[in-house]
């Protein structure tokens, strides 16, 4: 886990390496510096178009060259790209289900010193409530990669969320598997479940690690998709080990955690305790420290698990 990769950067390789099996068209809104989609366009000139600053109509753009038959990416900060072209996205690429994918870079506290009016903590929640949208949000490069092949082959609108700070390199290439709404377990448990996606997988894993120390089983499930979230594994988590706490980087109300919630409320109740931003800001500052402040470590999330164990 030497590999410090941020998923902004996957993402622009990606979308570069796949240009050569796949007619993708990339759409920018004058960030193709900052989300990586600069990599697609020294690589197919010819098929990149940057919309300037005007996010709303870049969207209405890509639902047109999606209703004639192009796989479209569009890209800008998950700030700009959820929140100015809502009604776009809404209204011209999921009512008509086109095959529209949103690459949303820079969510979560985790930009740092771009402060809060650049900190989207609201994104996954706002696109999950829109119909025919698919949201991916995942944790390394090696997913992100496997994530943007899977939204390029996957019919419909696809929301994919990447991170502007590097991170540890997770996986491994060669034998990875991903599936569109379907988690990975990647530690098994029988007291309580963690399960997380983004940058919190990391920390999950090593609050599975400060509760094995303290003779507590912690299963640890990478929550990659979260619409459609996979209400098997959830629920097989709940019956298995009675206890879950779910770990993202977004505002604690309509993200993950409220999509895992959801499913367990409806079909095994048990104890869900949430780690996310409580419904505030985010600030100015490194992102390390922000973590800190808000909550998003792995002590904090070992302690919510053995608070949710206590509940059952």
């Amino acid at each position: 886990m030497a590999e410090k990769i941020a998923t902004r950067e996957a993402y622009g390789k990606a979308l570069a390496e796949f240009s050569k099996d796949y007619d993708i068209v990339v759409m920018d809104a004058d960030l193709a510096a900052a989300t990586k989609t600069g990599i697609f366009k020294k690589a197919c000139p010819e098929r990149f178009f940057d919309c300037g600053i005007a996010e709303g109509n870049m969207m209405s753009t890509a639902a047109g060259l999606a209703a004639c038959g192009k796989t479209v990416f569009a890209s800008s900060f998950a700030m700009f790209a959820a929140g100015r072209a809502f009604e776009q996205i809404r209204n011209s690429i999921c009512y008509p289900n086109l095959n529209v994918k949103i690459g949303a870079t820079h969510g979560g506290i985790s930009v740092g010193e771009d402060g809060a009016t650049h900190q989207c903590l609201e994104d996954i929640g706002i696109m999950r409530t829109i119909p025919n949208m698919v949201v991916i949000n995942p944790c390394d490069a090696v997913e992100t990669r496997a994530a943007v092949k899977a939204a390029i082959e996957h019919n419909g609108p696809v929301y994919l969320r990447f991170c502007r700070l590097a991170t540890n390199v997770l996986f491994e290439q060669d034998n990875f598997k991903f599936e569109i709404g379907k988690g990975i377990t990647l530690k098994d448990g029988k007291d309580v479940s963690i399960i997380a996606n983004g940058l919190l997988v990391e920390k999950a894993l090593e609050a599975a690690e400060i509760l094995q120390q303290e003779g507590i089983s912690a299963r640890v499930i990478d929550m990659h998709t979260v619409k459609p979230i996979d209400k098997e594994l959830v629920l097989k988590a709940a019956e298995e080990t009675g206890a879950i706490v779910t770990a993202e980087e977004h505002n604690v109300y309509g993200g993950l955690g409220s999509a895992v919630a959801e499913v367990v409320c409806e079909g095994r109740p048990v104890p869900v305790m949430r780690v996310g931003t409580l419904d505030k800001f985010g600030k100015s500052g490194k992102p390390a420290e922000l973590f800190e402040l808000y909550g998003l470590t792995a002590q904090n999330i070992a302690i919510k698990a053995k608070e949710a164990i206590a509940l059952k």
